[in-house]
């Protein structure tokens, strides 16, 4: 499971069970609603902090392959083949290039006629 939707669950949870344990308190049913939001949250920050590190870990990993790819791209459209080949998965291989595949495809059409 995700460590984001672990940590989701776990916050959900814990104002689930506080505001349980508030309803035989006789508040209004918002007040009880925030009181129960404050203190999940409070718990959340002692109780969860593993998997809050966890998913920060995980964001972590997320944007820094993001921006990789943001810069591959930049450069891609920059100009420099290399950095558009090296994210290309539809490609054959470095070496190719279109103008190569095009001069090849018009030399199979010359040869077959």
């Amino acid at each position: 499971m995700s460590p984001a939707v672990k940590y989701t669950l776990g916050r959900l949870g814990l104002f689930v069970v506080v505001f349980a344990l508030l309803l035989p308190v006789p508040l209004a049913f918002l007040v009880k609603a925030m009181i129960a939001l404050l203190a999940s949250a409070a718990f959340s920050y002692f109780l969860l902090a593993k998997w809050r590190n966890e998913m920060a870990e995980q964001l972590g990993t997320v944007a820094e392959r993001r921006q990789a790819e943001k810069a591959r791209l930049r450069a891609a459209l920059a100009g420099d083949e290399a950095a558009a080949a090296a994210g290309d998965r539809a490609t054959p291989g470095p070496a190719s290039s279109t103008a190569e595949a095009q001069d090849a495809a018009a030399a199979k059409g010359d040869k077959a006629s």
